[in-house]
């Protein structure tokens, strides 16, 4: 199994799927969830507003992730997973946090994704600390009890978490 680090725009990586750290709506957001749909087009925004509500507004429940085509995007695949505002840890941010990884990663077997490219799910306006969140993303993916991607990376558009997920995955 290898997991490799990169520092960079997620949306500019040649890799099957690329992960959003979405809203419940599916609709755009700030952060990566912005970029993703800015760099994938009208399309995207598209098909997103076609996946049913499960609620009012509301298409993928937190700790859920939905699969949509990447458009204008090198990935073939764009994977929608919302992850948990921090609140102090004490509402299941950590399960939560870990059901996104694991729920991307059975869209991504489903659909047979040979390379898969995360970003710090819920380390931007959703607060999460970055140490207790890179903890959960190396250790989700190193449990996988399935196989990985061939490559599964773990971006950032900073060195801070990136450093983290470096010093963790070493272990």
């Amino acid at each position: 199994m290898r997991i490799e680090v990169v520092e960079g725009d997620i949306t500019a990586l040649a890799v099957d799927a690329i992960v959003n750290a979405a809203n419940e709506s599916l609709l755009g957001g700030g952060g990566v969830d912005g970029a993703i749909h800015r760099a994938a087009g009208p399309g995207l925004l598209a098909e997103c507003r076609a996946l049913p509500e499960v609620r009012p507004g509301v298409r993928c429940p937190t700790g859920e992730a939905r699969i949509t085509g990447g458009h204008r995007l090198p990935a073939r695949f764009v994977i929608h997973t919302v992850g948990p505002v921090w609140r102090g840890g004490g509402s299941g941010e950590p399960e939560l946090l870990a059901a996104c990884y694991a729920n991307s990663l059975r869209l991504a077997a489903e659909h047979e994704v040979a390379s898969i490219a995360f970003p710090a799910i819920s380390c931007g306006v959703f607060g999460y600390p970055h140490a207790e969140a890179a903890a959960i993303a190396t250790a989700q993916l190193r449990d996988w009890s399935a196989d990985l991607p061939e490559r599964t990376l773990l971006c950032s558009f900073g060195s801070g978490i990136a450093t983290e997920y470096r010093r963790l995955l070493a272990n």
